[in-house]
Formats: structure tokens, sequence, C-alpha cells
């Protein structure tokens, strides 16, 4: 399993797509959520990799990456992506994250977009919750685990039809989530807690795609299509689902991300942001 051993943690990634060593697809990378691990993306491999070379990776404290001490800040998940770029040599990479995935690739338009080309913003605001709200969480996870908070997850995360008919597609997510780190979760909540990117945002001036599940209860399509009328050069697609939309509506994720990165706005040489 592929590592990246920074200073005070280490990042596990995975690359699809690459197996015949070309270098003529563009990167595509993916963050993931908040409790949740690199095989959210799973539905998105087989459709994507045939046009990109798909660059995962746990972000910190999730999965097999490591968890320093928390607390950590929204620049310290952005800071690792770039520290991730350049152990890789990858001087530019199309993004992908949701929720606060999608938080750290605003991050990454307004400090570092010249490393980023077309940037995905899935499930996600400029500022989620309140830190009030981030707080009580950190406190509940301390003190009862991540167990105590599977029913309530379940319940944002999905709609109860899609709990329905894919238990265990549910069940492997609640896995993952179960499995997160206690220092990585809180860690990342206190990022979440002190994150509001609302007048900063003007600035991302790549191409961004805002996709919301129509039905989430925690980043309603409202804060996806506020997030595109302030940046640059936004638009915003909901789709059926809530909050783990890439999940719930795979398909037409996809079907999504492909007409975004079409052939020619693949290239992401300068000339053609």
């Amino acid at each position: 399993m592929p590592y990246l051993d920074l200073p005070s943690h280490r990042l596990h990634y995975r690359i699809d797509g690459d197996t015949d060593g070309s270098q003529s697809k563009p990167w595509l990378m993916c963050c993931n959520s908040l409790g949740t691990d690199l095989h959210m993306w799973d539905a998105q491999v087989a459709g994507l990799s045939r046009d990109f070379r798909l660059l995962r990776y746990d972000c910190r404290g999730h999965g097999l990456s490591s968890a320093p001490p928390p607390p950590y800040g929204l620049s310290d998940l952005g800071n690792d992506v770039l520290a991730l770029l350049d152990a890789l040599e990858i001087e530019r990479a199309h993004f992908c994250g949701l929720s606060i995935g999608g938080l750290t690739g605003q991050w990454l338009g307004i400090h570092a977009g010249e490393r980023v080309g077309k940037i995905v913003l899935c499930a996600t605001s400029a500022k989620i919750g309140t830190a009030e709200s981030w707080t009580a969480r950190m406190n509940t996870v301390r003190e009862n685990g991540l167990a105590a908070l599977t029913a309530a997850t379940v319940e944002r995360w999905f709609t109860p039809g899609f709990n329905d008919v894919e238990p265990g597609t549910v069940g492997k997510v609640l896995d993952s989530f179960v499995a997160t780190s206690i220092d990585g979760y809180i860690g990342c909540c206190a990022a979440l807690a002190g994150a509001d990117l609302w007048e900063d945002i003007e600035r991302i001036a790549n191409p961004l795609l805002a996709l919301s599940g129509a039905d989430d209860p925690v980043c309603p399509p409202a804060d996806l299509e506020d997030i595109t009328r302030r940046v640059q050069r936004g638009r915003h697609l909901s789709l059926p689902g809530r909050h783990i939309v890439n999940i719930e509506s795979r398909r037409a994720f996809n079907v999504a991300l492909l007409e975004f990165f079409d052939s020619k706005a693949a290239d992401i040489n300068e000339a053609n942001l």
C-alpha cells in the first residue's frame, strides 16, 4: 500500500487508471468526507479511471492515514493535498471533494489555484454547521465514541429508500465510519468548526461544478447554489439523494463529472483554464 510519510503523520493513497503508465491522462484527485475513507469513491473508479489517473487518498486521521494530535485547521488539510501532489511530482490535478473534502477544495482554489484545474465540490458549503455544534459533536465522540452516532449518521447520509434497497452498501460506509480514528475525527471536526470561507471564495477562478444531494439535510442545495453565485466560474447541479450523493446517485454523479470534464476541458494546461 502506498503511503506518504510527513513529519507529523502519514497519508495513505491509491492510484487507479495508470496501469499502462500513460502520461497523457490528466490527474483527478478525490478527497473523502468526514468519517469515511477513500473507498467512498469506489463507485467512481470504473467510470472515471478510463479517462483519468485517479488519485484517491485518506484524509488525515481517516482510513489508513495516521492521525496527528488534534485539533486540525483547514489549512492543514489543504497542505496535505499539496504535499501529496509534490511528492508524486504532479504539477496540477483536477480536484473533487465531498463535505469536508469540498471545503478542502475551496481552500485549494483560494490559496493554491494554480495547482488545481477544475474543481468539483460535492455536498458541501463554505461554512458547515456552527462552532457550537461541532464542539458538541466532539464532546459526544470523546465520551461515547463514534458508534453512538451511527443511527443519526445513516439518516443524514442516505435516504430511507436507498438504505432499504442497498443495505450492504450503507453497511460498508458505516463500517468505515465506526473505524475512523477518534483523534482524526475530532481533529477534522475542529477544522470544520473554524472554517468559514464565504468571504474568500470570490477569489476562486477555476472552473467549478457544485453537486448537491436534493434531500441533503447537512449541506442543502441552496448552499451549493450560493457557492456558484460567489465564485467566478461556477455552476450547480442537484442530484437525488442526501449527503453521500456520489454513492446514492452514482450513475448520474459519474455522468455529471464526465460532462464537466469533457475531452477538451479535461486538458488542465493553463491555456485552457
